[in-house]
Protein backbone atom coordinates (compact mmCIF):
# COMPACT_ATOMS: atom_id res chain seq x y z
CA UNK A 1 0.00 0.00 0.00
CA UNK A 2 1.40 3.30 -1.08
CA UNK A 3 1.17 6.60 0.67
CA UNK A 4 -1.81 7.72 -1.90
CA UNK A 5 -3.91 5.38 -0.46
CA UNK A 6 -3.57 6.03 3.27
CA UNK A 7 -6.15 8.42 2.95
CA UNK A 8 -8.86 5.69 1.09
CA UNK A 9 -7.65 3.35 3.56
CA UNK A 10 -8.79 5.73 6.87
CA UNK A 11 -11.58 7.17 5.12
CA UNK A 12 -12.71 2.95 4.65
CA UNK A 13 -11.72 2.47 7.93
CA UNK A 14 -13.60 5.32 9.35
CA UNK A 15 -17.17 4.53 7.21
CA UNK A 16 -16.98 0.86 8.87
CA UNK A 17 -16.97 2.34 11.87
CA UNK A 18 -19.58 4.60 11.74
CA UNK A 19 -21.52 1.73 9.99
CA UNK A 20 -20.84 -0.44 13.09
CA UNK A 21 -22.27 2.28 15.49
CA UNK A 22 -25.42 2.90 13.47
CA UNK A 23 -26.18 -1.24 13.77
CA UNK A 24 -25.41 -1.19 17.08
CA UNK A 25 -27.57 1.70 17.92
CA UNK A 26 -30.57 0.54 15.70
CA UNK A 27 -30.28 -3.23 17.41
CA UNK A 28 -33.25 -3.33 19.70
CA UNK A 29 -32.50 -4.63 23.43
CA UNK A 30 -33.97 -7.73 24.59
CA UNK A 31 -36.67 -5.65 26.62
CA UNK A 32 -37.22 -2.72 24.30
CA UNK A 33 -40.68 -2.35 23.61
CA UNK A 34 -40.83 -2.75 19.91
CA UNK A 35 -39.79 -6.23 20.42
CA UNK A 36 -43.33 -6.82 21.31
CA UNK A 37 -45.60 -7.39 18.50
CA UNK A 38 -48.90 -6.06 19.27
CA UNK A 39 -47.25 -2.89 20.59
CA UNK A 40 -45.02 -2.65 17.49
CA UNK A 41 -48.17 -2.00 15.52
CA UNK A 42 -49.05 0.08 17.15
CA UNK A 43 -46.34 2.18 17.23
CA UNK A 44 -46.74 1.46 13.33
CA UNK A 45 -49.82 3.07 13.33
CA UNK A 46 -49.11 6.21 15.00
CA UNK A 47 -46.10 6.57 12.94
CA UNK A 48 -48.35 6.45 9.72
CA UNK A 49 -51.23 8.84 10.72
CA UNK A 50 -49.24 11.39 12.32
CA UNK A 51 -47.63 11.92 8.81
CA UNK A 52 -50.83 12.54 7.41
CA UNK A 53 -51.92 14.74 10.89
CA UNK A 54 -48.61 16.96 9.65
CA UNK A 55 -50.39 17.29 6.03
CA UNK A 56 -53.58 18.84 7.93
CA UNK A 57 -51.93 20.96 10.83
CA UNK A 58 -50.69 23.27 8.04
CA UNK A 59 -53.13 22.55 4.99
CA UNK A 60 -56.37 23.22 7.43
CA UNK A 61 -54.62 26.75 8.50
CA UNK A 62 -53.21 27.67 5.65
CA UNK A 63 -56.69 26.79 3.16
CA UNK A 64 -58.33 29.27 5.71
CA UNK A 65 -55.83 32.21 6.01
CA UNK A 66 -54.51 31.85 2.06
CA UNK A 67 -57.29 30.55 0.21
CA UNK A 68 -60.15 32.23 2.39
CA UNK A 69 -58.12 34.95 3.68
CA UNK A 70 -59.30 34.22 7.43
CA UNK A 71 -58.78 37.46 9.62
CA UNK A 72 -56.78 36.08 12.88
CA UNK A 73 -60.38 36.15 14.96
CA UNK A 74 -61.70 33.69 12.35
CA UNK A 75 -58.33 31.44 12.91
CA UNK A 76 -58.88 31.69 16.56
CA UNK A 77 -62.76 30.51 16.25
CA UNK A 78 -61.59 27.92 14.00
CA UNK A 79 -59.49 26.60 16.67
CA UNK A 80 -62.05 27.27 19.24
CA UNK A 81 -64.43 24.81 17.11
CA UNK A 82 -61.70 21.97 17.27
CA UNK A 83 -61.49 22.62 21.30
CA UNK A 84 -65.07 23.12 22.01
CA UNK A 85 -66.25 19.26 21.75
CA UNK A 86 -63.58 18.49 24.36
CA UNK A 87 -65.75 20.66 26.95
CA UNK A 88 -68.89 19.30 25.43
CA UNK A 89 -68.01 15.78 25.59
CA UNK A 90 -65.56 14.66 27.48
CA UNK A 91 -67.28 13.92 30.77
CA UNK A 92 -69.79 11.83 29.42
CA UNK A 93 -67.24 9.93 26.76
CA UNK A 94 -65.53 8.55 29.61
CA UNK A 95 -68.15 7.45 31.56
CA UNK A 96 -69.15 5.61 28.33
CA UNK A 97 -65.54 4.39 27.64
CA UNK A 98 -65.34 2.86 31.01
CA UNK A 99 -68.31 0.69 29.74
CA UNK A 100 -67.20 -0.68 26.63
CA UNK A 101 -63.84 -2.06 24.67
CA UNK A 102 -61.58 0.94 23.65
CA UNK A 103 -59.42 -0.81 20.66
CA UNK A 104 -63.10 -0.60 18.21
CA UNK A 105 -63.39 2.87 19.35
CA UNK A 106 -59.76 4.09 18.28
CA UNK A 107 -60.07 2.08 15.04
CA UNK A 108 -63.41 4.16 14.11
CA UNK A 109 -62.09 6.94 15.16
CA UNK A 110 -59.17 7.05 12.36
CA UNK A 111 -61.75 5.75 9.84
CA UNK A 112 -63.66 9.20 11.03
CA UNK A 113 -60.84 11.50 10.21
CA UNK A 114 -60.27 9.95 7.84
CA UNK A 115 -63.74 10.94 5.97
CA UNK A 116 -63.64 14.43 7.50
CA UNK A 117 -59.95 15.37 6.48
CA UNK A 118 -61.73 14.18 3.02
CA UNK A 119 -64.48 16.50 3.13
CA UNK A 120 -62.58 19.69 2.35
CA UNK A 121 -61.31 18.86 -0.76
CA UNK A 122 -64.58 17.38 -2.20
CA UNK A 123 -66.11 20.67 -0.81
CA UNK A 124 -62.98 22.86 -2.62
CA UNK A 125 -64.38 20.96 -5.75
CA UNK A 126 -67.87 21.55 -5.76
CA UNK A 127 -67.26 25.09 -4.46
CA UNK A 128 -68.73 25.01 -1.38
CA UNK A 129 -65.41 25.76 0.37
CA UNK A 130 -65.73 28.55 3.26
CA UNK A 131 -65.19 29.34 6.55
CA UNK A 132 -68.34 27.93 7.72
CA UNK A 133 -67.57 24.15 6.27
CA UNK A 134 -64.24 24.34 7.91
CA UNK A 135 -65.77 24.88 11.68
CA UNK A 136 -67.20 22.04 11.02
CA UNK A 137 -64.85 20.03 10.16
CA UNK A 138 -62.70 21.11 12.95
CA UNK A 139 -65.94 20.84 15.52
CA UNK A 140 -66.15 16.98 14.04
CA UNK A 141 -62.10 16.32 14.12
CA UNK A 142 -62.56 17.75 17.56
CA UNK A 143 -65.27 15.06 18.50
CA UNK A 144 -63.49 12.54 16.90
CA UNK A 145 -60.28 13.55 19.35
CA UNK A 146 -62.60 13.93 22.19
CA UNK A 147 -64.10 10.20 22.20
CA UNK A 148 -61.17 7.86 20.20
CA UNK A 149 -58.27 10.28 21.50
CA UNK A 150 -59.00 9.06 25.30
CA UNK A 151 -59.50 5.11 24.14
CA UNK A 152 -56.23 5.37 22.30
CA UNK A 153 -54.55 6.66 25.37
CA UNK A 154 -56.37 3.44 27.24
CA UNK A 155 -55.42 1.30 25.01
CA UNK A 156 -51.87 2.05 25.49
CA UNK A 157 -52.45 0.90 29.00
CA UNK A 158 -53.39 -2.47 27.97
CA UNK A 159 -50.30 -3.40 26.13
CA UNK A 160 -47.54 -1.36 28.10
CA UNK A 161 -47.13 -1.98 31.74
CA UNK A 162 -47.54 1.02 33.75
CA UNK A 163 -44.38 0.93 35.13
CA UNK A 164 -43.12 1.55 31.58
CA UNK A 165 -45.41 4.33 30.30
CA UNK A 166 -43.15 7.10 30.38
CA UNK A 167 -41.11 5.04 27.87
CA UNK A 168 -43.72 4.04 25.56
CA UNK A 169 -44.90 7.82 25.50
CA UNK A 170 -41.22 8.78 24.49
CA UNK A 171 -41.33 5.88 22.10
CA UNK A 172 -44.60 7.27 20.56
CA UNK A 173 -42.99 10.55 20.43
CA UNK A 174 -40.09 8.92 18.81
CA UNK A 175 -42.45 7.86 15.92
CA UNK A 176 -44.10 11.36 15.67
CA UNK A 177 -40.86 12.99 15.37
CA UNK A 178 -40.40 11.11 12.19
CA UNK A 179 -42.87 12.79 10.78
CA UNK A 180 -42.46 16.16 11.70
CA UNK A 181 -39.17 15.86 10.37
CA UNK A 182 -40.59 14.83 7.05
CA UNK A 183 -44.39 15.65 7.31
CA UNK A 184 -43.67 19.29 7.04
CA UNK A 185 -41.71 19.34 4.12
CA UNK A 186 -44.19 16.82 2.44
CA UNK A 187 -47.00 18.83 3.32
CA UNK A 188 -45.27 21.85 1.84
CA UNK A 189 -44.22 20.23 -1.25
CA UNK A 190 -48.19 18.89 -1.62
CA UNK A 191 -49.48 22.34 -0.73
CA UNK A 192 -47.58 24.28 -3.71
CA UNK A 193 -48.09 21.28 -6.07
CA UNK A 194 -51.75 20.77 -5.65
CA UNK A 195 -53.32 23.10 -3.27
CA UNK A 196 -53.76 23.24 0.22
CA UNK A 197 -57.28 21.46 -0.08
CA UNK A 198 -56.05 18.59 -2.56
CA UNK A 199 -53.21 17.95 -0.12
CA UNK A 200 -55.37 16.74 2.65
CA UNK A 201 -56.13 13.86 0.44
CA UNK A 202 -52.83 12.79 1.92
CA UNK A 203 -54.12 12.97 5.13
CA UNK A 204 -57.43 10.68 3.86
CA UNK A 205 -55.70 7.92 2.90
CA UNK A 206 -52.86 7.86 5.47
CA UNK A 207 -55.68 7.63 7.93
CA UNK A 208 -57.19 4.22 6.03
CA UNK A 209 -53.61 2.73 6.40
CA UNK A 210 -53.30 3.39 10.12
CA UNK A 211 -56.96 1.92 10.19
CA UNK A 212 -56.12 -1.24 8.93
CA UNK A 213 -52.81 -1.92 11.10
CA UNK A 214 -54.83 -0.91 14.14
CA UNK A 215 -57.60 -3.56 13.16
CA UNK A 216 -54.79 -6.26 12.77
CA UNK A 217 -53.97 -5.86 16.63
CA UNK A 218 -56.14 -8.35 19.38
CA UNK A 219 -56.50 -7.47 22.83
CA UNK A 220 -58.27 -8.92 25.18
CA UNK A 221 -60.50 -6.91 26.83
CA UNK A 222 -63.71 -7.76 28.77
CA UNK A 223 -65.91 -5.10 30.26
CA UNK A 224 -69.29 -6.32 31.51
CA UNK A 225 -71.65 -3.66 32.75
CA UNK A 226 -72.78 -3.56 36.16
CA UNK A 227 -76.56 -4.07 37.09
CA UNK A 228 -76.32 -1.29 39.09
CA UNK A 229 -74.29 1.00 36.77
CA UNK A 230 -75.80 4.71 36.59
CA UNK A 231 -74.63 7.33 34.20
CA UNK A 232 -74.51 10.33 36.65
CA UNK A 233 -73.72 8.55 39.72
CA UNK A 234 -69.94 7.16 37.42
CA UNK A 235 -69.80 10.96 36.19
CA UNK A 236 -69.68 12.13 39.47
CA UNK A 237 -67.18 8.94 40.76
CA UNK A 238 -65.14 9.74 38.01
CA UNK A 239 -64.78 13.11 38.68
CA UNK A 240 -64.44 13.09 42.53
CA UNK A 241 -61.42 10.56 41.96
CA UNK A 242 -59.64 13.39 40.11
CA UNK A 243 -60.36 15.47 42.83
CA UNK A 244 -59.28 13.69 45.47
CA UNK A 245 -55.84 13.44 43.98
CA UNK A 246 -53.66 16.13 44.64
CA UNK A 247 -51.13 15.51 41.96
CA UNK A 248 -54.12 14.86 39.52
CA UNK A 249 -55.22 18.55 40.29
CA UNK A 250 -52.24 20.02 40.16
CA UNK A 251 -51.38 18.24 36.82
CA UNK A 252 -54.60 19.42 35.62
CA UNK A 253 -54.22 23.28 36.81
CA UNK A 254 -50.10 23.60 35.62
CA UNK A 255 -51.38 21.74 31.66
CA UNK A 256 -54.37 23.82 31.67
CA UNK A 257 -52.95 26.65 31.75
CA UNK A 258 -50.22 25.50 29.00
CA UNK A 259 -53.12 24.93 27.08
CA UNK A 260 -54.22 28.73 27.13
CA UNK A 261 -50.63 29.76 26.18
CA UNK A 262 -50.20 27.42 23.22
CA UNK A 263 -53.32 28.25 21.67
CA UNK A 264 -52.87 31.99 22.01
CA UNK A 265 -49.58 31.46 19.98
CA UNK A 266 -50.91 29.04 17.50
CA UNK A 267 -53.68 30.78 15.98
CA UNK A 268 -51.31 33.64 14.92
CA UNK A 269 -48.20 31.78 14.46
CA UNK A 270 -49.10 30.83 10.69
CA UNK A 271 -50.53 34.26 10.08
CA UNK A 272 -46.79 35.66 11.53
CA UNK A 273 -45.07 33.54 9.37
CA UNK A 274 -47.02 34.32 6.25
CA UNK A 275 -47.68 38.11 6.70
CA UNK A 276 -45.12 39.03 8.97
CA UNK A 277 -41.87 37.12 7.77
CA UNK A 278 -43.31 36.47 4.55
CA UNK A 279 -43.42 33.03 4.05
CA UNK A 280 -44.53 30.90 1.68
CA UNK A 281 -46.38 27.72 2.06
CA UNK A 282 -43.62 25.73 1.28
CA UNK A 283 -41.14 27.54 3.52
CA UNK A 284 -43.69 27.32 6.55
CA UNK A 285 -43.44 23.70 5.49
CA UNK A 286 -39.57 23.57 5.77
CA UNK A 287 -39.46 25.51 8.80
CA UNK A 288 -41.72 23.14 10.07
CA UNK A 289 -39.33 20.31 10.07
CA UNK A 290 -37.97 22.21 13.01
CA UNK A 291 -40.47 20.41 15.09
CA UNK A 292 -39.09 17.12 13.85
CA UNK A 293 -35.82 18.28 15.28
CA UNK A 294 -37.00 19.31 18.44
CA UNK A 295 -39.45 15.99 19.00
CA UNK A 296 -36.34 13.24 17.83
CA UNK A 297 -34.26 15.34 20.41
CA UNK A 298 -36.64 15.20 23.29
CA UNK A 299 -38.17 11.99 22.60
CA UNK A 300 -34.41 9.95 22.51
CA UNK A 301 -33.55 12.00 25.95
CA UNK A 302 -37.04 12.22 27.63
CA UNK A 303 -36.95 9.13 29.25
CA UNK A 304 -33.73 9.82 30.70
CA UNK A 305 -34.05 13.51 31.99
CA UNK A 306 -37.09 12.30 33.71
CA UNK A 307 -35.57 9.40 35.68
CA UNK A 308 -33.01 12.02 36.15
CA UNK A 309 -34.94 15.36 37.42
CA UNK A 310 -37.56 13.23 37.65
CA UNK A 311 -41.26 13.47 35.99
CA UNK A 312 -43.02 16.74 37.89
CA UNK A 313 -38.98 19.15 36.98
CA UNK A 314 -38.99 17.56 34.19
CA UNK A 315 -42.80 18.89 32.73
CA UNK A 316 -41.90 22.07 34.33
CA UNK A 317 -38.64 22.38 32.25
CA UNK A 318 -41.13 21.35 28.94
CA UNK A 319 -43.27 24.25 29.93
CA UNK A 320 -39.96 26.65 29.94
CA UNK A 321 -38.65 26.01 26.80
CA UNK A 322 -41.62 26.57 25.30
CA UNK A 323 -42.16 29.79 26.84
CA UNK A 324 -38.90 30.50 25.56
CA UNK A 325 -39.91 29.77 21.62
CA UNK A 326 -42.65 32.11 21.90
CA UNK A 327 -41.54 35.12 23.46
CA UNK A 328 -38.58 34.54 21.14
CA UNK A 329 -39.99 34.69 18.00
CA UNK A 330 -42.60 37.67 18.96
CA UNK A 331 -39.03 39.91 19.17
CA UNK A 332 -37.65 38.03 15.35
CA UNK A 333 -36.92 40.79 13.14
CA UNK A 334 -38.18 40.22 9.17
CA UNK A 335 -35.46 38.40 6.81
CA UNK A 336 -33.45 35.58 6.63
CA UNK A 337 -32.70 35.76 10.76
CA UNK A 338 -36.63 35.92 11.23
CA UNK A 339 -37.04 32.97 9.22
CA UNK A 340 -34.31 30.86 11.36
CA UNK A 341 -36.37 32.19 14.79
CA UNK A 342 -39.26 30.88 13.55
CA UNK A 343 -37.58 27.81 12.98
CA UNK A 344 -36.55 27.89 16.43
CA UNK A 345 -39.47 28.51 18.21
CA UNK A 346 -41.05 25.37 16.61
CA UNK A 347 -38.04 23.22 18.26
CA UNK A 348 -38.53 24.79 21.52
CA UNK A 349 -42.36 24.18 21.09
CA UNK A 350 -42.22 20.30 19.77
CA UNK A 351 -39.17 19.32 22.75
CA UNK A 352 -41.06 21.09 25.28
CA UNK A 353 -44.15 19.63 24.36
CA UNK A 354 -42.98 16.24 23.98
CA UNK A 355 -41.04 16.67 27.93
CA UNK A 356 -44.49 18.03 28.94
CA UNK A 357 -46.97 15.06 27.49
CA UNK A 358 -44.83 12.02 28.10
CA UNK A 359 -44.70 13.34 31.85
CA UNK A 360 -47.88 14.45 32.05
CA UNK A 361 -49.51 11.04 30.22
CA UNK A 362 -48.02 8.24 32.76
CA UNK A 363 -48.16 10.53 35.89
CA UNK A 364 -51.91 10.42 35.46
CA UNK A 365 -52.26 6.72 34.63
CA UNK A 366 -50.02 5.56 37.39
CA UNK A 367 -52.09 6.59 39.89
CA UNK A 368 -55.64 4.99 38.09
CA UNK A 369 -57.05 1.56 38.95
CA UNK A 370 -57.91 0.13 35.57
CA UNK A 371 -61.72 0.66 35.55
CA UNK A 372 -61.55 4.09 36.23
CA UNK A 373 -59.05 4.73 33.51
CA UNK A 374 -61.71 5.92 30.59
CA UNK A 375 -63.57 8.30 33.31
CA UNK A 376 -59.78 9.74 34.18
CA UNK A 377 -58.98 10.39 30.92
CA UNK A 378 -61.66 11.92 29.67
CA UNK A 379 -61.98 13.91 32.94
CA UNK A 380 -58.26 15.15 32.80
CA UNK A 381 -58.36 16.06 29.16
CA UNK A 382 -61.88 18.42 29.90
CA UNK A 383 -59.98 19.81 32.88
CA UNK A 384 -56.86 21.09 30.57
CA UNK A 385 -58.99 22.00 27.31
CA UNK A 386 -61.57 24.35 28.85
CA UNK A 387 -58.61 27.20 28.76
CA UNK A 388 -57.95 26.07 25.19
CA UNK A 389 -60.79 27.85 23.97
CA UNK A 390 -60.46 31.04 25.80
CA UNK A 391 -56.99 30.54 24.57
CA UNK A 392 -57.13 30.80 21.09
CA UNK A 393 -59.88 33.04 21.12
CA UNK A 394 -57.82 35.68 23.37
CA UNK A 395 -54.74 35.06 20.72
CA UNK A 396 -56.56 35.82 17.86
CA UNK A 397 -58.27 39.34 19.94
CA UNK A 398 -55.21 40.28 20.21
CA UNK A 399 -53.41 39.36 16.63
CA UNK A 400 -56.17 41.40 15.36
CA UNK A 401 -56.05 44.75 17.85
CA UNK A 402 -52.65 44.68 19.26
CA UNK A 403 -50.54 43.07 16.41
CA UNK A 404 -49.21 39.52 15.81
CA UNK A 405 -46.23 40.25 17.92
CA UNK A 406 -47.84 41.13 20.88
CA UNK A 407 -49.96 37.45 21.10
CA UNK A 408 -47.05 35.62 20.63
CA UNK A 409 -45.50 37.61 23.46
CA UNK A 410 -48.28 37.24 25.55
CA UNK A 411 -48.00 33.56 25.07
CA UNK A 412 -44.31 33.41 25.63
CA UNK A 413 -44.11 35.11 28.99
CA UNK A 414 -47.55 33.62 30.52
CA UNK A 415 -45.92 30.11 30.11
CA UNK A 416 -42.49 31.81 31.60
CA UNK A 417 -44.24 32.80 35.01
CA UNK A 418 -46.49 29.94 35.18
CA UNK A 419 -43.39 27.84 34.80
CA UNK A 420 -41.77 29.17 38.01
CA UNK A 421 -45.25 28.99 39.62
CA UNK A 422 -44.95 25.34 38.60
CA UNK A 423 -41.79 24.58 39.69
CA UNK A 424 -42.65 26.64 43.73
CA UNK A 425 -45.64 24.06 43.86
CA UNK A 426 -44.29 22.03 46.07
CA UNK A 427 -46.79 18.75 44.83
CA UNK A 428 -45.57 18.72 41.15
CA UNK A 429 -41.59 19.66 42.08
CA UNK A 430 -41.82 16.84 44.67
CA UNK A 431 -42.38 13.76 42.10
CA UNK A 432 -39.14 12.11 41.28
CA UNK A 433 -40.27 8.90 40.59
CA UNK A 434 -43.69 7.44 38.58
CA UNK A 435 -45.74 6.75 41.53
CA UNK A 436 -47.22 3.22 42.60
CA UNK A 437 -50.76 2.19 42.12
CA UNK A 438 -52.76 2.45 45.49
CA UNK A 439 -55.80 0.82 46.65
CA UNK A 440 -58.92 2.41 45.73
CA UNK A 441 -61.60 -0.41 46.92
CA UNK A 442 -63.98 2.75 47.32
CA UNK A 443 -63.81 3.87 43.86
CA UNK A 444 -64.15 0.45 42.34
CA UNK A 445 -67.62 -0.12 44.61
CA UNK A 446 -68.88 3.40 43.32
Amino acid sequence: MGPRDLPFTIMKDWLQNISRLVRQWLTLAPDDLLRDYIYRRLWASILISSFGGQVTMLALPLTAAVLLHASPLQMGTLVFAETLPFVLFSLPAGVWLDRVRKLPIYVIGEAGLAVAVASVPLAWWLGWLGMAWLYAVSLVIGTIYTIAGSAAQIVLTQVVPRQRLVEAYAKNALANSGATVAGPALAGALIKLMGAPLALLADAVLLVLSTTILRGIEITEVRPVRADAHFWRDLKAGVRFVASKRLLVSLAVAVGLWQFCYNAALVVQILFATRILGLNAQAVGLSYTGMGLGTIIASLAGNRISRRLGPGPCLVLGIAICGLGWAALALAPVGAVGEAVFALMLVCFSSGSVLIFINFLALRQAVTPEPLLGRMTSTMRWLILIPSGPGALLGGWLGEHWGLRAALAFAGIASLLLAALAWRHPVIRAVKVLPKLESHDEWLRA
